[in-house]
This record gives C-alpha cells, sequence and structure tokens, in this order.
C-alpha cells in the first residue's frame, strides 16, 4: 500500500472514532431521574418519546468500547501500513501456532511416520487422526464418507485410477494427481461417437446395438487402446479408468458416457505437499488405504 492510501485509512478512522466520541459527548445530558417528563417530540400511535439519558453503565461502556478501539489500532496493524507496536502478523500467529502444535503433536505424528502404513492401519487412534485429518483436507471433493461423488472417485472400493496400494496412495496425496481424456467428437463425428458408447457400454456386459458396437470396436482401437488398454482393462500409468466394470467416475448413462468421448474429461487433484507435510500425509493416506482392506 503506497503513502497516500495509507494515511488516507489512517485518516478516515481517526476521524471516525474522534467524530464518535464527540457525538456521544454532547448528545449526553446530566443524569435525570428515570420519571422525567421531558419528551423528544416524537409520538407514534399515541406513544410519547421521552427524552431520557442513557444509563450511566450503558455511557460508560461506550466509553470503554471506544478506549479499547483506539488501544487496538495503536497495538495491532489497523491504521494504514502503521504495523502496530506489538509487531503481529497473521502469518507469524500461524507460525506461532503451528510450532506449539508440533511441540505438543510432533512425537506422536513421528511415531506414526516411522511405521509402514500396512501397520498404521493396525492402530485405532492413527486411523482416528486420519480420519479427523481426512475431513479437513479431503471431504470437500471426496466426501465424508470417502465415497466421492460426479467426478471425484470413491476412495473406499477398490477401483484406482493410478493403483490402490500404499505408496501409491501416498503418492498420490502428496504430489497431487491431473488427468485428462482428449475430446473425440470432431474426429469421430457424432456416429462415430454414438458407435464407441455402444462398443464401450458392451464392454460391461449391458445390451447394446450390436451392429453399432461392433463399428464402436473399430474406432476404439484406433483412438481409445493406446490408454485405455487392448483388454479396455485401462492404465494405471496414466490414470486411464478401467471400462469393463461398472465403475464410472463421470457418470455410466449412455449420455453420459457419449459426453465423455465427444468433449472428453479433465480432472485435476492438488498436491498437499506444501500443505500438509509428510507426516500428516502418512497418517491421512493409512485411512485412506484402510478403507479399501478387506475386513474380517
Amino acid at each position: 500500500m503506497d503513502n497516500f492510501w495509507s494515511g488516507w485509512i489512517i485518516v478516515l478512522t481517526s476521524a471516525n472514532l474522534i467524530i464518535l466520541l464527540w457525538l456521544l459527548l454532547a448528545t449526553r445530558k446530566g443524569q435525570q431521574p428515570a420519571e422525567t417528563e421531558d419528551t423528544t417530540g416524537h409520538a407514534y400511535d399515541g406513544i410519547q418519546e421521552y427524552d431520557n439519558p442513557l444509563p450511566r453503565w450503558w455511557f460508560f461502556l461506550f466509553i470503554g468500547s471506544m478506549v479499547y478501539a483506539a488501544g487496538y489500532l495503536i497495538y495491532y496493524p489497523g491504521m494504514g501500513n502503521w504495523k502496530g507496536i506489538g509487531n503481529w502478523t497473521q502469518v507469524g500467529q500461524y507460525e506461532e501456532e503451528m510450532a506449539e502444535a508440533k511441540q505438543e503433536f510432533g512425537s506422536i505424528f513421528s511415531k506414526y511416520a516411522a511405521m509402514p502404513i500396512e501397520e498404521v492401519i493396525k492402530d485405532k487412534r492413527a486411523l482416528k487422526m486420519g480420519q479427523r485429518m481426512f475431513a479437513n483436507n479431503c471431504a470437500v471433493c471426496h466426501g465424508s464418507d470417502a465415497r466421492g461423488s460426479f467426478g471425484f472417485p470413491n476412495l473406499s472400493d477398490n477401483d484406482w485410477l493410478y493403483g490402490g496400494d500404499a505408496e501409491t496412495i501416498k503418492t498420490s496425496i502428496t504430489n497431487g494427481r491431473g488427468g485428462i481424456m482428449p475430446a473425440w467428437g470432431n474426429a469421430l463425428g457424432e456416429n462415430g461417437v454414438d458407435a464407441v458408447a455402444n462398443y464401450v457400454m458392451s464392454l460391461s456386459g449391458r445390451e447394446v446395438d450390436a451392429e453399432l458396437a461392433k463399428k464402436g470396436e473399430a474406432h476404439y482401437k484406433t483412438v481409445c487402446l493406446a490408454c485405455h488398454g487392448p483388454d479396455a482393462k485401462g492404465n494405471q500409468a496414466v490414470g486411464a479408468p478401467n471400462l469393463t466394470d461398472k465403475t464410472w467416475l463421470y457418470g455410466g448413462s449412455p449420455d453420459y458416457i457419449k459426453h465423455s468421448i465427444r468433449m472428453g474429461r479433465g480432472g485435476r487433484m492438488p498436491a498437499h505437499k506444501e500443505i500438509l507435510g509428510e507426516e500428516k500425509i502418512h497418517l491421512i493416506a493409512s485411512y485412506v488405504f484402510s478403507l479399501s482392506q478387506k475386513k474380517d
């Protein structure tokens, strides 16, 4: 902020406090009995508005609030570029709280970070910690139950775009993922899109137009096989989904499948390495990994 606007804010803020204080003092009368008959001259529906002063406790409460406001603006940064005599910053406050949390919980996080995820999932306390951190950082996309929603994967099943082993899950959280399917509408035309959609639906045993599906198979081998594989079971190296099951990230209805082929799809999971740190990611990954493990 340049000096002009800084000075403008200081002048406006100070002027407002001074005017409010003057208004409070100028309109206050000497203390009078509550039974006074003085009125403001305003009446409504036969009710007169008395012109009594504020109760003394109320008046001093206002004065105290203004003194507090002035002290606050001197101690904290609230007057333009003035940093305040307390040198407080929101970054400093955050770092201080994080340092306190690390001192209190650091040994716990370190303990679990040193354990393999396969061992961490056997500790109920660790899973509860991971669940709470999942709720704070991941539930907004994947849902509080981790079952996902349209465009966001279900993390509680055994269907994984990039792999569901412990280390791969941890890598996904740490570095994020970016998946994109190109649009094939212009290359295939609407008839080609319809044909490929019929072929793709046939892979999971759905009733389709057999002749159209046969044409779609030829298109599939030309434009889809490179990512989804000759058996259409996908490729976890690039995040290409399995097309032979009944799990659909963007919906499995004919219209949704055609839209995916025609317009393509793009998804981005943000990296959490800088946000959470390795130790917290280790616990969240453990919680997510535990969701897809078979229960005894």
